[in-house]
């Protein structure tokens, strides 16, 4: 796998094919043969427990991986943002964090001061680059005028085949300004959720015609889109190697618009967006489980 992609204006280009640790099991092989396959691109966070297992992953190639990771939102105070960057660096057992991610908006803590933090970090060479996750065109905007010193080169959001809220205007708002954006869950919540969109079998029939698998025609989707890279999870080593084999090449114009017209894709709501947002973690979990005893044709207006 050799595909990449710039990361906004900086000058860099990370793999357009990273590795995805959230809510991921399966221990350091994965990873490294993930690494072995040209995934050197690896996100994490404080808050997924991965960062750990991440650092044991790159021991030996840290200088050769695009190591991404991000603060959680009840740390975005000034002090507390260095400290958990200290935290971070601990646990992964690195020197500089690539890529340091705000985790996600924060309506109790000004913006202005997390990135402070951020920015000092920069400037104490902890970290190299600035991003954000999860955030909307308007909290984008306000992010990048409160950056003084250094522009936020990503935005991590939920996208795929089969989610496409973000082309209702954070896209083409990123892809104007040349932020990259992050495509996490580029294969759906589950697998499950992809299929549950495709009751033609659409996927199926363009693997066919590509000689790929179904599930790297679905995140090859997501490259063909300008300043897109995808970071899809797979919970064990034929997973993670059969996710690589999504870079270096790309969809035709045609099988683009023969998926665009047989999968049933949606977009959220800003309603069910901010619903979704704001919900606890202990209520996602079964408010998911429930989800997953609808018939299919139920099951993919959820999803």
């Amino acid at each position: 796998m050799s595909g990449t992609k710039a990361l906004s204006n900086s000058g860099v280009s990370i793999p357009e094919v990273g590795l995805g640790t959230w809510n991921y099991h399966a221990g350091v092989e994965p990873l490294r043969k993930g690494l072995d396959a040209g995934a050197l691109f690896i996100d994490t966070a404080e808050a997924y427990g991965t960062e750990t297992m991440v650092g044991e992953a790159v021991a030996g190639v840290r200088d050769r991986v695009f190591i991404a990771t991000k603060v959680s939102p009840e740390h975005f105070r000034f002090g507390h943002v260095l400290d958990a960057a200290d935290g971070s660096l601990r646990r992964l057992v690195i020197d500089r964090i690539d890529l340091y991610q705000l985790h996600m908006p924060s309506d109790t803590v000004p913006i202005e001061e997390t990135l402070a933090a951020m920015e000092k970090l920069v400037d104490v060479g902890k970290v190299r680059f600035i991003g954000v996750s999860n955030f909307s065109v308007a909290q984008l905007e306000r992010a990048r005028k409160a950056s003084d010193k250094y522009p936020i080169v990503s935005n991590q959001v939920r996208y795929s085949i089969v989610d496409r809220t973000i082309e209702a205007d954070l896209l083409e708002y990123c892809q104007s300004n040349r932020i990259t954006i992050i495509a996490y869950s580029p294969l759906g919540r589950d697998f499950q959720s992809i299929l549950d969109c495709d009751p033609d079998g659409a996927l199926a029939a363009v693997a066919r015609l590509t000689g790929k698998t179904v599930a790297q025609v679905a995140v090859n989707w997501c490259l063909c889109k300008d300043g897109v890279v995808a970071i899809p999870k797979g919970n064990s080593t034929a997973h993670v190697v059969e996710n690589c084999g999504a870079a270096s090449w790309r969809l035709t114009t045609e099988q683009l618009l023969f998926l665009d017209r047989n999968i049933r894709w949606r977009r959220r709501g800003r309603l069910e967006s901010v619903l979704r947002s704001v919900l606890p973690q202990p209520i996602r979990g079964p408010l998911h489980s429930g989800v997953e005893m609808l018939p299919r044709g139920l099951r993919r207006r959820f999803k």
